[in-house]
């Protein structure tokens, strides 16, 4: 008896061709469901239906049509099993083969904007899995396939063991078809999760009680963070986004640091729209210069004169395409990574001049995820990203002296930026350029020190932003020693009013915001 073959997939990539090397090549019979036996009925292959083959029709407007005891008899047989065959005979089914079934696109589906929850629903595959899952636990006995990739290795398989399949593969394309199904499954529940109830009644997004995170391999990385920890770059979902979906123009291939100084670097210019230039440069995933300006090549400029030693071999983003003139700036000095949402025809010629420079298109910079997973022994914590926005309404002016428009405007730029500075950070900015940054330090006495000295003689006039309160008024003292005007803080501490009394001694402008950004 000819060996038989169930096809039924939504993604028909190559399907044509398999089933034809199939009949043709290796005399196999092919029961298909509807839409996929119609792709290859008009191909001119023989193809039985599988309600002409079960005896029972397409129902429910196609919902039910595998589910079918001749269906799931025939892939779920063991052939080495006497009473198995006899139930195969007694109620005439044929053993299947081989199972080819990818499954309805949940995921495209739900990543259209206008995606409604009715449409989700009709896209969440019920017989599709469970064929899947069936042939994948008689996997001693038969093969299954989930993506086009398989089908030419199947058919190498197939001619090398003489119209056999080694074990071994066959147990692999099983592990496939499981994760194929999780990750399936994990989308799902994922999806229908974020449309019951995510926010708390304070407004706060509710993480849930259940979590599931399945990667797909998508590149291997030379190492991690050093040469002797192996890395391997991971996407979730199969519809690729972020990063996956950026287009390289040239240079190596990306790191492992690389891409988390890219992502660090998206969430700092995320802060800033596109209507006014805005220009990051990083390093190990800290800001080193961020600036604004009243042109592209103004703000790199500024934000590479504000710390041009760090600058070098740095990571440098912008919320503009590149034109030619930032281009012929940035090729002057090493950089690692250049990452904007677009690049001119002629920035693109100018660039290609340092073939080893890693120039990155994504054209959203603003998407991201909606929460951060750290990894720790036993478990992970998971947290709501930090994308609280920055309302100057809801700050509190908190000394005699109070800001003006300019002086307001530059307070949010220095507390956009140190949001993104690991804690404890503090930053000097002026004319929406920092001058200094003190990132990581053990106690914000050190990191004021540090990002003063950097700022030096710029500091005069200039603003001092810090992610966390100051619990006594030492770093207010020195700040206002080395010419600070103004000071932005999340406010909180016991001791506040110590920092508020020496502001107002000193002459300062204090604001406190309410909200904390301690980066760790």
């Amino acid at each position: 008896m000819a060996r038989l073959a169930l096809l039924s997939t939504s993604d028909k990539t190559g399907l044509v061709e398999f089933a034809r090397r199939l009949v043709e090549d290796f005399g196999f019979d092919i029961v298909s469901s509807g839409g996929t036996a119609a792709v290859l009925k008009q191909a001119g292959l023989p193809v039985m239906k599988v309600s002409d083959y079960t005896g029972s029709p397409e129902i429910l407007g196609g919902r039910v049509k595998t589910l079918h005891p001749r269906i799931h008899g025939g892939i779920l047989a063991r052939r080495n099993l006497p009473d198995d065959l006899a139930d195969l005979e007694a109620n005439q089914i044929r053993p299947i083969d081989l199972v080819v079934v990818n499954l309805y696109p949940f995921e495209q589906t739900i990543a259209k904007p206008d995606v409604t929850l009715v449409d989700a629903i009709e896209n969440i595959d019920i017989g599709g899995p469970t064929l899947l899952r069936a042939a994948a636990k008689n996997y001693a006995h038969l093969t299954v396939l989930c993506n086009p990739d398989q089908y030419d290795v199947y058919l190498r398989e197939f001619e090398q063991y003489d119209g056999n399949v080694s074990q071994s593969f066959r147990q692999t394309c099983a592990q496939k078809a499981f994760w194929h199904t999780a990750t399936y499954d994990c989308a799902i529940a994922t999806y229908l999760s974020s449309k019951t109830g995510d926010a708390s009644a304070e407004g706060q997004e509710v993480l849930p009680e259940r979590l599931a995170i399945i990667g797909q391999a998508h590149q291997p990385l030379r190492y991690g963070e050093n040469p002797h920890q192996p890395a391997l770059w991971y996407t979730t979902g199969t519809v690729p986004t972020g990063w996956a979906a950026a287009d390289k123009l040239q240079g190596k291939e990306l790191s492992y640091n690389n891409l988390v100084d890219l992502e660090a670097a998206r969430r700092i210019i995320k802060e800033f729209d596109d209507r006014t230039p805005a220009v990051a440069i990083l390093k190990h995933t800290n800001p080193c210069g961020v600036a604004l300006g009243d042109s592209l090549v103004q703000a790199y400029h500024q934000a590479f004169d504000a710390d041009a030693m760090s600058a070098f071999g740095g990571i440098v983003v912008l919320n503009q395409p590149i034109d030619q003139a930032t281009a012929e700036a940035m090729t002057k000095t090493f950089l690692e990574c250049v990452v904007a949402p677009g690049c001119d025809p002629e920035a693109r010629e100018v660039l290609a001049a340092k073939s080893k420079l890693r120039v990155l298109i994504l054209p959203d910079l603003q998407a991201g995820p909606t929460q951060t997973v750290k990894a720790i022994a036993g478990g992970l914590l998971v947290q709501a990203a930090d994308d609280h926005a920055t309302n100057p309404a809801e700050w509190r002016v908190v000394t005699e002296h109070k800001p003006s428009t300019d002086e307001m405007e530059e307070l949010m730029f220095a507390w956009r930026v140190a949001k993104h500075v690991k804690s404890n950070g503090i930053v000097v900015t002026r004319d929406r350029t920092t001058l200094g940054v003190g990132a990581g330090q053990m106690n914000r006495v050190g990191a004021v020190s540090i990002a003063l000295a950097q700022a030096g003689d710029r500091a005069q006039g200039a603003t001092l932003a810090s992610d966390g309160f100051f619990p006594f008024d030492d770093s207010v003292r020195t700040a206002a020693q080395a010419g600070i005007r103004a000071i932005v803080q999340p406010g909180g501490s016991l001791r506040d009013q110590d920092s508020i009394d020496a502001a107002n001694e000193l002459g300062l402008i204090m604001v406190m915001t309410g909200v904390r950004h301690f980066l760790h």
